[in-house]
């Protein structure tokens, strides 16, 4: 009797190794069929992650050197730089911040963009600080733009000297960041501008800084006097317009696509963004790219993102985003858009003019309801502190997601995306052209079973008609069984009438921005 539980003992252990060595082998299996090659169809085969369509809304910042000066844009380290003898200069006048800054900081050869570096100190940045105000503004997704156009790294780089840990503030922004953001439960995100480099400074102009030899791993390599060129609109690009003259060489696309891989490798960003211009890398860096981060990310079991803008990837093989910009119609894909709180400019500058709440707002739920995400750019000073009337606005905005975010996070689009009369202009840079909604504009969203329609305002009188949903509506497949507004205890009375479903309102206002009413089905 010992020996056959010996030998029944044996043979349960026996099988339970083979199952897990199947389990093993399946799983390798698994990671195999992740694998990606550097074409645009395998790359295609990568998957929008659940986490990114649900999270809606994430925070970024533009902040580096260029915050020093705080003055008109955050292309003052190009701007400075374009003198009356530039090929950019128009009608041979210089540009305006060019003659600022000689003015303020004195001549290009004796005071270039490298000396704002040492004032860039960020002696008041509390990465911790910012993370919980990301977390209060309601961001489920946070970073800092890693790179801009200006050659500045954010991290604490092994290839360069020019960067934020051996230079400047000296510390490792990118890392303290990334430690802090996730630690409230929110994913990292890098955004990059490096390609933009490539012809950003006239490392041509003898008169300037910008064409020594010893700051060449700043301003870039030498290039010809007109080599910098800037972008066509896409309707040329559609035209047959060339898009970008020289293209880099090997050498710098080789630093791009390191420097992309040592982010990835040292902080596992969940997001990675990429300004335009990036077809003046070859098309093999590209692709390489997104190869490698989309392996490694496999390795890690890490669901990632990466977007792109206009044709510098290929349509699917990543998210589409727009800049200042959004989508007039319900897409059936996800997309991003990157917008800033200032009109102006996307950094710190001296005279802001910071958006409205309502219009931020607004505008989250206008893109959510079209399958969109927002990523919204903030401006922290050169010294690290958030400006006051950015950290209101943040703050305005955590606090409506907090009574209405269950209509925004996790929600998907409805058959429409609503109903109104306020036009959405489409566009690169065209959301100036975008008036403010209405109370006549309805934004829709769902959720399981549950439908959410947004109203834009305060609608005027004791009830809120929306037009779409009028008896024999072909959008509701089922009969409403209650209705209520988040923030607002208890349900309320509504009628499907002929001309459209009128929802009887509360006494009192709710909030101070968009209102959502929740609709359930029987």
């Amino acid at each position: 009797m010992r020996l056959f539980s010996i030998l029944l003992l044996a043979l349960v252990v026996l099988s339970c190794n083979n199952k897990a060595k199947e389990d093993a082998n399946k799983d390798t299996a698994s990671k195999e069929v992740m694998t990606y090659e550097a074409n645009w169809e395998s790359l295609k085969q990568h998957k929008t992650p659940e986490w990114f369509l649900d999270a809606k809304f994430g925070i970024y910042c533009h902040w580096g050197p260029y915050s020093v000066p705080a003055h008109e844009t955050e292309w003052y380290a190009h701007w400075m730089y374009v003198n009356k003898d530039n090929p950019e200069a128009k009608d041979g006048k210089a540009s305006a911040i060019h003659d600022y800054h000689v003015k303020t900081y004195g001549p290009l050869n004796e005071f270039g963009y490298k000396d704002f570096i040492p004032m860039f100190k960020a002696e008041k940045f509390d990465a911790a600080e910012w993370a919980d105000l990301f977390e209060k503004a309601g961001a489920k997704f946070a970073g800092p733009v890693s790179e801009h156009a200006d050659g500045f790294a954010m991290w604490d780089s092994d290839l360069t000297e020019w960067d934020a840990m051996d230079m400047g503030p000296k510390r490792d922004v990118m890392g303290e960041l990334s430690k802090e953001i996730r630690k409230r439960d929110m994913k990292f995100i890098a955004t990059f501008h490096r390609h933009w480099l490539f012809g950003w400074y006239p490392t041509w102009d003898e008169t300037t800084d910008a064409s020594d030899p010893k700051y060449a791993g700043l301003y870039g390599p030498k290039l010809k006097k007109g080599d910098n060129q800037m972008p066509p609109n896409p309707h040329e690009i559609d035209a047959g317009v060339k898009r970008y003259y020289p293209l880099a060489d090997k050498a710098f696309n080789d630093e791009w696509l390191n420097r992309l891989k040592e982010i990835v490798d040292k902080y596992d960003p969940d997001l990675v963004w990429f300004d335009n211009k990036m077809d003046v890398i070859s098309e093999a860096h590209r692709k390489e790219f997104l190869q490698y981060y989309y392996n490694e990310a496999a390795k890690k079991d890490q669901e990632v993102v990466s977007t792109y803008k206009f044709y510098d990837f290929a349509k699917g093989s990543a998210v589409l985003d727009l800049e200042r910009a959004r989508m007039s119609e319900k897409k059936d894909f996800p997309w991003l858009t990157d917008d800033s709180i200032d009109w102006k400019a996307w950094c710190h500058i001296d005279d802001p003019n910071y958006k409205s709440t309502n219009r931020l707002v607004d505008f989250l739920v206008d893109v959510v309801s079209k399958n969109g995400a927002v990523l919204l750019n903030i401006t922290p000073r050169a010294d690290g502190t958030i400006p006051e009337p950015v950290k209101e606005r943040l703050l305005e905005m955590g606090q409506w997601l907090q009574v209405n975010g269950e209509a925004i996070y996790g929600t998907r689009p409805f058959e429409i995306y609503g109903e109104g009369d306020t036009e959405v202009i489409e566009g690169h840079l065209s959301e100036r052209k975008n008036a403010d909604n209405t109370s006549k504009d309805v934004r829709f969203t769902t959720k399981g079973e549950t439908l959410y329609a947004i109203v834009m305002d305060w609608p005027e009188g004791d009830t809120k008609k929306i037009h779409s949903f009028k008896k024999g509506n072909t959008y509701l497949k089922k009969d409403i069984k209650s209705i209520q507004l988040l923030g607002h205890e208890g349900d309320l009375s509504f009628e499907m009438k002929d001309d459209g479903l009128y929802i009887d309102l509360p006494k009192e206002k709710v909030g101070d921005h968009a209102f959502s009413f929740k609709i359930n089905f029987n």
